[in-house]
């Protein structure tokens, strides 16, 4: 059986773009025609794809590190370089995405076949055939390939099931999930024997059919990280029904009451909205007291005992309806969510003193793919820069003559004749 774990580290490379090439026909006697230098082909993207196949994120615990196939450069003769290869990740349905940095939610996956696009290729130069113009007869410069993004991402599990059995550890949790589905969760009579959450699939018709979550057991405190804690509320977040189970025999005497007064009570104080979940109580392990004890102990709810299936097959009916009805309340669960889209164009941001940064992707791309050492290709990133009224956002924002601009890591002195 393999490990279960439920959140991880990610760091993705997408593929850098291929440089542009420098070229120029030979014909005969034609020693230096016109430009034929092909483009670089883009970079491969990453994307994090939900697959119901997956069951948790082993998979990135030990090998953290994805990479996306590079563009390859272009070439003479008008001959475009191949786009890098991408790379699709297979995650499990339920999967949050985060940035690592600032926790920044990213996107969430909770339907089969949600597809994200985690880091961007980058894009391939253009070849300096591209560059030909009425002002331009012989261009002698292509663009350098773009590099492509990289960022580090933190991944979170939240199982997707249609009900959670939640309850004290030893409750009869997991006696109950191999009862009631194929599910075969180690069970033995000592407090957190379940260490990780078991999925079971319940079946009881052709067209019933749901999924049941047994949840590690909860302890008063785990809303503050007590016992297994937050690891594991999270995994109730999407339950459509809760399940929560009170054990008439307790070893440590805590009535009936007392444990859902407990259990209620860390679930609000973990997220209050789940407390508006439709949820059945139930008390467990009724083979193990007698009619005056439960009289006694003031309980009049329903019992069911996971050994003897007494009650058991009334509960499986009133989980079935419940999640029915939840689901003709939801059509389809929202899925892909990106938040904090890239800013695009260029924007002015004051860094000290004198000193300023141009921000926007179309900015930054205008220094990253063209070569700033040739003459030819510093024109023509001017005229870029005015395209995107550059010089005015300066003036504007307060800049001087010899004031330091950064684009990226690139930087110059701010001339506002030029």
């Amino acid at each position: 059986m393999s490990e279960f774990v439920d959140e991880c580290q990610l760091n993705l490379k997408a593929g850098d773009g291929g440089a542009g090439c420098v070229s120029f026909r030979r014909e005969g006697p034609v020693v230096m025609g016109g430009p034929n230098g092909g483009d670089g082909g883009n970079g491969g993207d990453i994307w994090l794809v939900a697959d119901h196949n997956v069951a948790s994120l082993l998979a990135f615990r030990d090998y953290p590190h994805r990479k996306a196939g590079n563009g390859v450069h272009g070439k003479g003769k008008d001959m475009h370089g191949k786009r890098g290869e991408s790379l699709e990740i297979a995650v499990p349905i339920g999967t949050a995405i985060y940035d690592l940095y600032d926790d920044t939610l990213l996107a969430e996956l909770v339907n089969h076949g949600d597809r994200w696009m985690a880091v961007a290729g980058g894009r391939g130069g253009r070849g300096n055939h591209k560059f030909l113009s009425n002002k331009r007869r012989a261009p002698s410069f292509a663009e350098q390939g773009e590099h492509g993004e990289e960022r580090w991402l933190r991944l979170e599990l939240r199982l997707m099931a249609d009900v959670a059995l939640v309850g004290f550890p030893n409750v009869g949790k997991s006696t109950l999930i191999s009862v009631i589905s194929a599910a075969k969760p180690k069970i033995a009579n000592y407090p957190f024997t379940t260490l990780v959450p078991n999925l079971g699939v319940v079946s009881l018709d052709e067209e019933t059919e749901f999924v049941v979550a047994d949840i590690p057991g909860l302890i008063e405190g785990a809303s503050e990280g007590k016992g297994l804690g937050h690891r594991f509320l999270r995994h109730i977040e999407r339950a459509l029904v809760l399940c929560i189970m009170l054990d008439l025999a307790p070893m440590d005497g805590v009535s009936p009451q007392e444990q859902e007064r407990i259990l209620l009570q860390e679930l609000g104080r973990y997220q209050p909205e789940l407390l508006e979940r439709p949820r059945i109580v139930v008390g467990t392990k009724a083979d193990a007291v007698q009619p005056e004890e439960l009289t006694a102990m003031g309980w009049q709810g329903d019992v069911i005992s996971a050994v003897t299936h007494e009650g058991v097959n009334d509960l499986v009916g009133r989980m079935a309806r419940l999640v029915h009805d939840a689901r003709q309340a939801i059509e389809h669960r929202d899925g892909v969510v990106t938040i904090r889209p890239e800013p695009t164009g260029a924007a002015v941001e004051v860094v000290a003193d004198g000193e300023f940064r141009l921000i926007g992707k179309d900015v930054e791309r205008v220094v990253a793919l063209n070569d700033v050492t040739t003459p030819e290709a510093l024109s023509y990133i001017d005229h870029r820069l005015e395209r995107l009224g550059v010089p005015k956002m300066l003036a504007k924002a307060g800049a001087q003559e010899g004031d330091v601009i950064w684009i990226a890591d690139f930087s110059f002195e701010y001339q506002p004749d030029l």
